[in-house]
């Protein structure tokens, strides 16, 4: 029987944290290259499985990885990405001058990984939300 993989839940709080404090960092300071950390780490991890900022992470915890709970990779994966896609518009954006676009895909990330903090994954749910609607439509089919 197949194990599902997953990643200690203090390892995706690490990562969303790193998120929501770069984020911070970048409209007080105003450098734009502060949230290439968090984009080159997720970045790393969705293409090679190995983000530096877990991984760092993971020195510091207590217990042994399969003590905590579990968050699912295939979720943190497309959550990553939607954490990719709205960090590097946000960096981009802010290195070509279009400071208003730059707010608004920063802010989007920014609220998405603090409210994940608090407990709810919008990334799970649009994740799941896409899954029902493949599953509608195949029943159509």
């Amino acid at each position: 029987m197949s194990q599902v993989q997953s990643i200690p839940r203090p390892l995706v709080r690490t990562n969303q944290w790193t998120i929501f404090l770069s984020v911070i960092f970048t409209w007080v300071t105003g450098e734009a290259w502060i949230l290439t950390i968090p984009l080159v780490s997720n970045i790393m991890g969705l293409l090679f499985n190995f983000n530096p900022i877990m991984k760092f992470a993971r020195l510091f915890l207590i217990k042994k990885g399969k003590q905590y709970i579990p968050e699912d990779v295939t979720q943190q994966k497309f959550n990553s990405c939607i954490a990719i896609f709205c960090l590097a518009l946000g960096f981009i954006s802010f290195v070509a001058g279009w400071t208003i676009v730059g707010y608004i895909f920063t802010i989007m990330v920014a609220v998405a990984s603090f409210i994940a903090i608090l407990g709810f994954c919008i990334g799970c749910f649009i994740f799941f939300q896409l899954k029902q609607f493949k599953y509608r439509r195949s029943l159509r089919n």
